[in-house]
């Protein structure tokens, strides 16, 4: 087990390489999210720096509480927890020119909405030609459209994004790195993410935990489950041999297209997952986690995780379902960015 970091060269030219040519040193192979999932940053990183970047990109000030409660819900609290950034923009676009509601103050206060079809046709662009979701291939889409100022526009707040990600530090979760190294004493570990690529390689690093893991895939190397799946292909694992450690119903998903297990790091709960990992680990281990704790675990997780958005349900007041979250805004702006903009209600 031997990780390298990629060149800047290497992310661009080839990210998927490493996985094409990742070796197996052992009967085992554990993919680990990390956003969420080993620190806790997915409310930070969204609430501090991706939606209000957006906001301010696209001056959306003036309907702040309906953009963070839609970005938050695509992001951080329902089924689609831990989507591509640029998944979590189409969908909130989509969703701000459909709402009555938001139109509504949109025609009154005559502003302009982002328009969609930029990040749709980015989006297309990347799936037919089967690149992932991420600034450089949202910079090789531009060579076709070098003068279309939204797409510049959409790469530009992508940009800053990634820019501001150091200034927000956050330690991993208590325990991590004591199950990282458990696990690594009998499988191979990979990093699964949709994160940029140095962005993890640099969190990894900075806390010592590159010592357990194999390979980082980010977000230029595709999807997580493809990314398992090269993997998974590369080192010739059987399906009951693969395992997810993931915080989102994503990774559930990318590890059940390749027929593996998964682990949930339940959120709220994630320090008590990773002290209860190298139980559960274990079982996987002796071949018994799929039919005694896999069901139960799963069970649970469902339950955290919002199937359908608030604002398509009976009764929906905006005022309250934005209070719901307040608390925890307001905590973090005040933890990290006490002069930051931000509206409460």
């Amino acid at each position: 087990m031997t990780y390298q970091r990629l060149s800047p060269e290497q992310v661009k030219s080839d990210p998927e390489r490493q996985l094409r040519d990742f070796k197996r040193h052992h009967e085992f192979l554990v993919a680990v999210d990390s956003d969420g999932c080993v620190v806790d940053n997915m409310n930070g990183k969204q609430i501090l720096i991706f939606h209000p970047l957006y906001i301010e990109f696209y001056n959306l000030w003036p309907i702040e509480t309906y953009v963070r409660e839609i970005f938050e819900y695509y992001s951080l609290f329902s089924i689609h927890r831990g989507c591509n950034r640029f998944l979590a923009v189409q969908s909130t676009v989509r969703d701000l020119h459909a709402r009555q509601d938001v139109r509504t103050i949109v025609e009154k206060e005559k502003i302009i909405l982002p328009a969609r079809e930029p990040v749709d046709a980015y989006i297309k662009y990347a799936t037919e030609n089967k690149q992932g979701l991420g600034n450089p291939g949202l910079e090789k889409f531009l060579t076709s459209r070098g003068m279309d100022w939204p797409v510049h526009k959409l790469l530009g707040w992508s940009e800053a994004v990634n820019r501001s990600f150091p200034f927000l530090e956050i330690p991993p979760f208590e325990n991590v790195r004591q199950a990282l190294s458990y696990m690594a004493e009998k499988a191979d570990l990979m990093v699964v993410s949709q994160t940029p690529y140095d962005d993890l390689a640099n969190f990894w690093e900075k806390y010592h935990l590159t010592p357990c893991i194999q390979t980082i895939a980010g977000q230029e190397m595709g999807t997580k489950a493809h990314h398992i799946q090269l993997a998974k292909t590369a080192g010739g694992y059987p399906d009951e041999c693969v395992l997810m450690i993931g915080d989102a119903d994503g990774d559930r998903k990318a590890v059940k297209q390749n027929q593996g297990l998964f682990y949930p790091v339940i959120p709220g709960e994630e320090e008590l997952a990773w002290k209860n990992l190298p139980f559960f680990f274990d079982e996987f281990v002796a071949g018994s986690y799929g039919r005694k704790s896999e069901g139960k675990l799963l069970n649970n997780f469902s339950k955290v995780l919002w199937p359908s958005p608030p604002w398509e349900k009976s009764g929906y007041d905006h005022v309250e379902a934005y209070r719901q979250k307040q608390n925890l805004r307001i905590a973090l702006y005040q933890r990290f960015n006490p002069a930051g903009r931000l509206k409460t209600l």
